[in-house]
């Protein structure tokens, strides 16, 4: 899935930094000089999850956009679960043009300030 999502977005011409775990995307997210305006992940992973690598890093980079994508929702999104700002939520299957759909309204849509 991380290959498709990741071809079909640098097909429309977007730059594309893949990590192959939320650990290696933490790791990545160190560089400060990196700079990010969209996180795109899956919610259910090995290790840890996606809101969860998602959560921990927009503590420094509070006003990413996020898209989580998954076929399952209801453990991660359910009721007592803190909302993740900025984000917007893509169900698996889905097609290429509704990615990059998604990812553009991510990037066209005014940040909302983080929850505290």
């Amino acid at each position: 899935m991380r290959a498709f999502a990741a071809r079909a977005l640098r097909l429309k011409g977007y730059e594309v930094h893949e990590a192959d775990s939320a650990e290696a995307a933490l790791d990545m997210l160190s560089d400060s000089r990196l700079k990010i305006d969209v996180f795109v992940t899956d919610v259910v992973m090995p290790g840890m999850d996606g809101p969860s690598w998602v959560r921990t890093a927009l503590k420094d980079r509070p006003r990413t956009r996020v898209v989580f994508m998954s076929g399952y929702t209801d453990d991660i999104f359910g009721e007592g679960h803190t909302p993740v700002p900025n984000s917007a939520f893509l169900a698996k299957p889905f097609t290429l043009n509704e990615l990059t759909r998604i990812v553009a309204d991510q990037l066209a849509a005014p940040a909302r300030p983080p929850l505290h």
